[in-house]
């Protein structure tokens, strides 16, 4: 099992969140954004941020840093770590499993990930056999695209997909985005895509847009 940093927004949590750091990053790096969420009209939820494992990464010299799974080059999508991939998706879906066990319900619990992370969440969640509530994939991309139509599950066809770039990221370009956009539109896809003026960060309105987001996705639960 992954170590997380975990933090409620109220005690008795009726919603989870997994979310998925970036690539030489850990858990903490997206914990300290929970309090700059405006989700007074969420239920409570637990955030939940795991801390990938460490490993060599092929485009940084071989460096051993917490990767979610190698990369082998710049162009991100031309050779992929498919077994990586396959195995951090294994290890996310035990984490839901686990939530489960605590008592949250999978259509309470969203998947989320910026970058590395990003690619874990739609990779997971869109190949996860049970509906879940929402996928929020930021500065990222749909990794093994061209393996996605014959592996997707259709239990999470309509689940709703925040997914947001910047404009000027030099690290996964906005091509890598727009390209996973217009795949999950084409397939039927509820994306809900938002670009920001930055480069591989998060914008302030960027937060606000998330958090409207998790207060759609979540309201049913407080209603």
């Amino acid at each position: 099992m992954l170590t997380c940093i975990e933090h409620e927004t109220s005690p008795n949590p009726l919603a989870s969140v997994i979310w998925m750091h970036g690539l030489g990053a850990d858990g903490s790096d997206f914990a300290g954004i929970v309090p700059q969420l405006n989700l007074r009209h969420c239920p409570p939820i637990r955030f939940v941020f795991p801390n990938a494992p460490s490993m060599p990464v092929t485009v940084n010299n071989g460096y051993v840093m917490p990767a979610w799974y190698d990369i082998y080059g710049s162009n991100l999508t031309q050779k992929q770590d498919a077994t990586g991939i396959t195995r951090s998706a294994q290890a996310i879906c035990e984490l839901i499993e686990q939530e489960v066990k605590r008592g949250i319900p999978y259509e309470n619990i969203a998947l989320a990930g910026f970058s590395q992370g990003c690619a874990m969440a739609l990779h997971t969640g869109l190949l996860f056999p049970k509906e879940l509530a929402g996928i929020i994939a930021l500065s990222g991309y749909l990794p093994l695209a061209d393996q996605f139509k014959s592996q997707r599950q259709l239990t999470n066809q309509h689940t709703p997909i925040f997914l947001a770039h910047g404009i000027y990221d030099p690290v996964v370009v906005p091509e890598r985005g727009e390209e996973s956009r217009k795949l999950l539109v084409e397939l039927g896809y509820q994306v809900h895509w938002k670009t920001y003026p930055m480069e591989h960060s998060v914008h302030p309105q960027e937060l606000i847009d998330i958090a409207e987001f998790f207060n759609q996705i979540f309201r049913k639960i407080a209603s």
